[in-house]
């Protein structure tokens, strides 16, 4: 009995929206090498795609996001509801927090910078399409150090102000004035205006009244 001849994988069609023409010119090239790939969709803008994306079912969306006429987070949100099944992958300069989550957010599911290689982001097409969420190192260690930030305890409140600072701040809350602080502490009147402006800056307040007002509720000084 003859062996079967392997199954060939199956081409997954693929969107590109770029208004460089030489990135344009080799994700296209890259695609048409690949045997598993076929070009779907060729937008060189904002308009141009999402004209074109009602006519083109696709597997994958390459997006840029930095487009001449407006942002490629509309294509994002257009191909979603166009096509649900649509795995997107944005290709793009801009590695910031606010555009990785913007970029997530209207339905990305993988984020890239330009400096990937043509065959390597051949292979990131197909871990997308199966499944996966490809994403640039740089851009994951910025949202990885973004979640421990925000993950993190918040400092205890007797380490917001120095030693000296907490001083003055008791002597103020007392009704001290400057002189009588300055003496108690036997420094000049200067350096206790210094402190106190560390104290307003530290505390975010404008006033006497205020800075004992969150000195209390911050926990800094007792009931």
């Amino acid at each position: 009995m003859p062996t079967p001849a392997p199954s060939s994988p199956p081409t997954l069609r693929v969107g590109v929206v770029e208004d460089d023409a030489a990135s344009r010119e080799t994700l296209v090239a890259m695609i048409a090498a690949q045997p598993d790939l076929a070009l779907a969709l060729v937008a060189t803008g904002r308009a141009e795609a999402l004209a074109l994306l009602p006519h083109a079912p696709m597997d994958v969306l390459l997006v840029d996001l930095g487009l001449p006429d407006g942002s490629g987070l509309d294509v994002i949100r257009a191909a979603r509801v166009q096509w649900p099944d649509c795995s997107i992958l944005v290709s793009t300069i801009f590695g910031d927090e606010d555009h990785v989550l913007r970029s997530i957010e209207a339905g990305a599911m993988g984020y890239l910078l330009k400096d990937v290689d043509a065959a390597e982001l051949a292979e990131e097409i197909r871990n997308l399409h199966a499944g996966g969420s490809p994403i640039s190192p740089m851009v994951a260690r910025k949202i990885l150090a973004r979640a421990a930030a925000s993950l993190a305890p918040a400092s205890e409140p007797s380490t917001l102000l120095s030693a000296r600072e907490h001083e003055v701040l008791r002597y103020v809350s007392k009704g001290f004035t400057t002189e009588e602080t300055a003496s108690a502490m036997g420094v000049s009147r200067t350096t206790v205006l210094t402190f106190v402006r560390r104290i307003y800056a530290k505390l975010q307040v404008n006033t006497r009244a205020e800075a004992i007002h969150a000195a209390y509720k911050q926990g800094l000084l007792a009931d």
